[in-house]
């Protein structure tokens, strides 16, 4: 008997040594085959692996720290089942067990989101607390308080399921949380891209079960999940980071050392290798050590992280954090590699550029940087430039040369520019910029204006939640301020803006519009795919047309103070045979042989009968 508790004994304490399997499982029939497994415990890599069941181990690898064993194995083949590594060091060995799992039917093809989507962007820390019982956890230094601008609110996963029926409301289709993946710094750990443990969704904001119901409930309602996914830096809490597998996991200098910011350096003909390095390499801030995507684990365990997240919560689309900070080279070979694996997944890189061609460079299939023989692989790209022209051009009531709605106008005369247009991602604000009710103080009119533009400009509509119930926010006041808890996501609220009877009259003023004008464009194929033809502005009125073969809708934006009256003969390329116009808005029909009129800083989106 003391024979056999001393054999438990040390096989007990041998198996403690695998601390870490990465990833925890995956699946077979999958196009990335070749799985490399990352264990991590103590000396690990002095043992030798076996493994089980006919599985193949193709690749041992070894690192200068001895806590870390990657195994590469071969799934291609092979049905789903559980089997055992063996790691043996002379008489000692212990097991591990691993599983391959059962794909969902048709995975690899699945559907991602596109232009004939709207998408609800939230921060789960300010949206709703669902669960109080996670607001704090034991093994997170951060704690609940509301008091604090920067600091944790309580918002949750929970909060969000049982606010899905508000946002699918409004006309919504996608649901973008920021991340929600552990992030356990001492501060400001509520933004959550400072990550602690990318196998794992912050304890506070649920579990990973918690995570995968909520797609789940998403695609119920024929809603879809994108998951906001960091590959440029981690945070300095990430237990990967405090015991490194290798030196050049991440960037090192000999002091710290931030990023210049200046992303041209990744194209500029002229930039010099210094400061293209420094701008890849250089940490995004302090606390987020920077990844090294040219080291191949350390692209490979992105790479299969993302694959892992995909496959696990049945996901539907990827925003990926500062996109061009990335090793340029790493991140396509990333990016492609998603795409190789499912065809139709679509992903959005923020480029935060000022410049359309800087922009349409990051796009797949650019021809662009096929000048330089680079191509991304990354689907869509933010459009930033229309964001710069939205969050001022609503102030400027009379047109001039470079003023008023010819900032629009100027912005879509580059679409050439763009490899798909219609696949670029379209704002007016998000969780790092002034809200757009703050640049026009809570003018419901010019509120209207963008929300319209929005609504029918071609592209992906991106909502920033709380906008819709006339939410502001001044980013010169720090990033609190642009992210406000939404009133009624916690029990002690006065204000319950989810519902209508809790709604201000304001709010509800705010609110009846956005879920009108996205409601209507749910169905609307001629927006979501159709082409665009514009006018030039004339006395700050922006005329456009969005056209297919069977339908065209006429959208109007009176930009100045005054009404304006116009003649439709200047427009008789796109009204050809259409003889009114019915206001999707107001239900007031026009006559298209006559002159229009519109009011000041109104609009007017007419589908052409």
């Amino acid at each position: 008997m003391k024979k056999l508790l001393f054999s438990l004994l040390i096989s007990v304490s041998a198996f403690a040594q695998v601390d870490k399997v990465e990833p925890p499982f995956w699946w077979n029939d999958m196009t990335l085959s070749d799985v490399q497994i990352m264990f991590y415990g103590k000396n690990i890599a002095q043992n030798e692996v076996t493994v089980s069941n006919g599985i193949i181990i193709k690749g041992i690898q070894k690192t200068e720290n001895p806590n870390y064993l990657f195994v590469t194995i071969e799934t291609k083949n092979s049905p789903a089942q559980d089997f055992v590594f063996t790691f043996k060091n002379g008489k000692k060995s212990f097991t591990q067990n691993y599983s391959l799992k059962a794909r969902r039917e048709n995975s690899r093809f699945r559907k991602s989101y596109d232009s004939s989507d709207v998408i609800y962007l939230l921060m789960p820390d300010r949206f709703a607390n669902g669960n109080p019982n996670n607001d704090n956890n034991v093994a997170l230094t951060e704690k609940m308080d509301r008091s604090k601008d920067n600091g944790r609110h309580g918002g949750d996963i929970e909060g969000i399921i049982k606010n899905l029926d508000y946002i699918q409301s409004l006309g919504a289709t996608a649901v973008w949380p920021t991340p929600l993946c552990e992030d356990n710094d001492e501060r400001g750990s509520y933004h959550t891209y400072g990550q602690s443990d990318v196998y794992k969704i912050d304890a506070r904001f649920g579990t990973n079960e918690d995570y995968v119901r909520m797609s789940a409930e998403l695609h119920k309602r024929g809603m879809k999940n994108i998951m906001d996914y960091v590959t440029n830096h981690w945070g300095w809490q990430h237990w990967m980071y405090k015991d490194l597998p290798t030196h050049d996991w991440v960037h090192q200098f000999p002091e710290f050392t931030n990023s210049n910011y200046r992303m041209t350096t990744q194209f500029d003909p002229n930039a010099s290798e210094r400061d293209a390095q420094y701008c890849m390499d250089g940490w995004f801030v302090k606390s987020m050590p920077d990844l090294n995507q040219s080291n191949p684990l350390v692209l490979n365990y992105l790479t299969q992280n993302a694959i892992w997240w995909i496959e696990y919560a049945d996901l539907d689309g990827f925003r990926v954090d500062t996109y061009s900070y990335n090793d340029k080279v790493g991140i396509a070979k990333w990016t492609k590699a998603i795409t190789d694996e499912y065809p139709h997944f679509n992903i959005v890189g923020e480029v935060w550029m000022q410049d359309q061609a800087q922009m349409a460079y990051w796009q797949k299939d650019s021809k662009i940087g096929a000048i330089q023989s680079y191509n991304s692989y990354l689907p869509s790209v933010m459009d930033f430039t229309l964001y710069n022209a939205l969050e001022k051009v609503f102030n400027e009531d009379k047109g001039e040369w470079d003023k008023g709605m010819i900032r629009v106008y100027d912005n879509l005369a580059n679409d050439f520019l763009y490899p798909n247009i219609n696949n670029i991602l379209i704002f007016a604000e998000n969780h790092d910029t002034n809200r757009i009710n703050q640049a026009y103080k809570n003018d419901f009119k010019k509120y209207q204006m963008a929300m319209t533009i929005l609504a029918t400009m071609r592209g992906i509509p991106q909502l920033y939640y709380g906008s819709e119930i006339a939410m502001a926010g001044d980013k010169g006041k720090g990033d609190g301020d642009i992210r406000h808890d939404f009133p009624g996501g916690w029990n002690s609220d006065t204000n319950n803006a989810f519902t209508k009877a809790g709604r201000t009259e304001e709010q509800n003023k705010f609110y009846d519009f956005t879920a009108k004008i996205f409601n209507w464009r749910k169905t609307k194929d001629v927006i979501h795919f159709g082409k665009t033809t514009h006018y030039v502005p004339e006395n700050n009125v922006y005329v456009y047309f969005r056209y297919n073969e069977k339908e065209s809708v006429m959208v109007v934006v009176n930009n100045s103070n005054e009404k304006q009256t116009f003649k439709t003969n200047r427009f008789q390329e796109n009204l050809k045979n259409y003889k009114s116009g019915k206001d999707v808005l107001s239900d007031v029909s026009f006559d298209l042989k006559n002159d229009i009129s519109i009011e000041g800083k109104s609009v007017l989106v007419l589908e052409l009968k």
